[in-house]
């Protein structure tokens, strides 16, 4: 059961990304990707939000899946590696925290340029 909910939250949270995401370029424009920055900054300040929120609650472990696998993992996966960022800091690993941040910022460029010239070897 907790599968589904994470699916169905999850869903909600891609159809949100979407609708920012549209509202961004019909109203401020297509030259920079506004949309994305405004999921991933609401995404993370969501994210901290909720964690917050479900810790001094005591939100059921599946609720908490819903809304932050789910919901913010369909938004953004942004808000899921600042939130690991961020609890690598406070449990104090900020080399580990640095570790994760260069992973994923050069690693992701790195691979994605990969995978970019691969697909230009394959299909022109």
């Amino acid at each position: 059961m907790q599968l589904l909910w994470i699916v169905v939250a999850g869903g909600l949270g891609s159809g949100s990304r979407y609708l920012i995401g549209t509202w961004a370029v019909e109203r401020i424009g297509a030259g920079f990707p506004y949309g994305t920055i405004i999921v991933n900054l609401l995404g993370c300040f969501a994210i901290g939000f909720a964690m917050q929120v479900a810790s001094a609650s005591a939100w059921s472990p599946e609720l908490r899946a819903a809304v932050t696998a789910g919901f913010l993992g369909g938004f953004t996966t942004y808000s899921s590696f600042n939130q690991e960022t961020m609890s690598l800091f406070a449990n104090g690993a900020p080399g580990a925290a640095a570790v994760n941040v260069a992973i994923t910022v050069v690693g992701g460029l790195a691979v994605g340029w990969l995978g970019l010239l691969l697909a230009r070897q394959i299909v022109g």
